[in-house]
């Protein structure tokens, strides 16, 4: 992809999607309000609207199982929903977390369907150092020639995504379009004519549905969900990389940590058209991710996979602070496998500072 092109999509993203986050970041300032009056006409301030949306109703785990046990078949019980508006109790106040804003697990965002949402973060790091950067990029499929890379070079995210159907199959779930795009480019590479190394291309549809059960240590299982997803980097042989997975994910919270497992099945390619044919091997068969936030907008994050069977995996670890109004500094690290489709068998350890420009930490 041209500089310009990705410039451009980069700006456009940021343009889009800053507004829903701010209501959601405004949203959860409302939650720390004590007083109940204060604390509604905080959320109409934030949503823009005298009488938020009605509360969706979850399907409680703990009851329905109970319910189908005495019955003897299948039946689905559901939360009850408070009569007042939201915010008007601190049950209500705290429910809308981060979980809960990004999924609309307690109620339907005002901006409906097909609009540009926040999904993972997106940040510009001008500053990536890579302690062993990969330059015979490998498969057991292809081996490229040698690659002159430098260890520093700029990385860049932009993500968004949109919901395209709401409260399905009477459950209250929702069906999402997802799409992130994370690129490596090595602008201080003027030998090289400072090209973009690798961008991953990762268009999703996610399926989400809001439930409820109590976890030990007084934790939440907020959601449960379904995915298809893509990834690919676009080029052609020998550096092309791809895979398909299905994926099952769950959503769950301890108080401000939030807690994201996601378990998939790579889609078998015939011989001819894989590319990495061992990438389970080096990425593992599901990640789980961490995501901390604290009163003042810092945020600590983290992204984990790990294989048993071969001993193999990665870690990434995230660190926001606040900056100027939306705009937060952003600290990045990596060790192991898969910091990039074109990596994922290379292990290295990288680190690297810049900006998130949507306030958005993703989840």
């Amino acid at each position: 992809m041209r500089p310009t092109a990705l410039f451009t999509l980069l700006t456009l993203a940021g343009w889009c999607v800053p507004a829903a986050a701010d209501t959601q970041q405004a949203v959860l300032a409302c939650t720390q309000i004590g007083d109940p009056a204060a604390r509604l006409a905080c959320y109409d301030r934030a949503t823009g609207s005298e009488t938020p949306p009605a509360e969706k109703a979850a399907i409680d785990l703990s009851e329905s199982a109970r319910a189908s046990f005495e019955h003897g078949k299948a039946e689905l019980v559901f939360t009850s929903t408070s009569q007042t508006t939201a915010g008007d109790t601190a049950t209500d106040a705290t429910a809308y977390t981060p979980l809960s804003l990004a999924f609309d697990l307690d109620r339907n965002h005002d901006s409906g369907i097909l609009s540009a949402r926040p999904h993972r973060p997106i940040y510009l790091l001008p500053g990536w150092f890579n302690s062993s950067p990969n330059r015979y990029p490998s498969s057991p499929e292809h081996r490229a020639d040698q690659s002159d890379q430098n260890h520093a070079e700029t990385k860049m995210q932009i993500s968004f995504k949109t919901k395209l159907m709401e409260d399905v199959f009477g459950t209250h779930a929702d069906l999402w379009f997802g799409y992130t795009q994370i690129s490596h480019w090595q602008v201080y590479n003027g030998s090289m004519s400072s090209p973009f190394r690798n961008t991953d291309y990762e268009p999703e549809f996610i399926l989400t549905q809001p439930v409820k059960a109590d976890l030990p240590f007084g934790g939440r299982l907020r959601m449960l969900g379904v995915g298809a997803v893509h990834q690919s980097n676009g080029q052609s042989d020998p550096l092309s990389r791809s895979w398909n997975r299905l994926y099952l994910m769950g959503g769950m919270e301890w108080g401000k940590l939030t807690v994201l497992p996601r378990l998939w099945w790579r889609i078998p390619e015939s011989r001819r058209e894989d590319d990495n044919s061992n990438i389970n091997r080096y990425m593992g068969y599901g990640d789980l991710r961490l995501h901390y936030r604290f009163d003042d907008r810092q945020t600590l994050g983290a992204l984990m996979r790990y294989n048993p069977a071969s001993g193999k995996g990665g870690v990434q670890l995230d660190y926001t602070f606040p900056l100027a109004g939306r705009l937060k500094g952003y600290l990045q690290g990596f060790h192991g496998y898969g910091e990039s489709l074109l990596d994922y068998n290379h292990k290295h350890n990288s680190i690297g500072i810049g900006v998130m420009l949507n306030d958005w930490d993703g989840l």
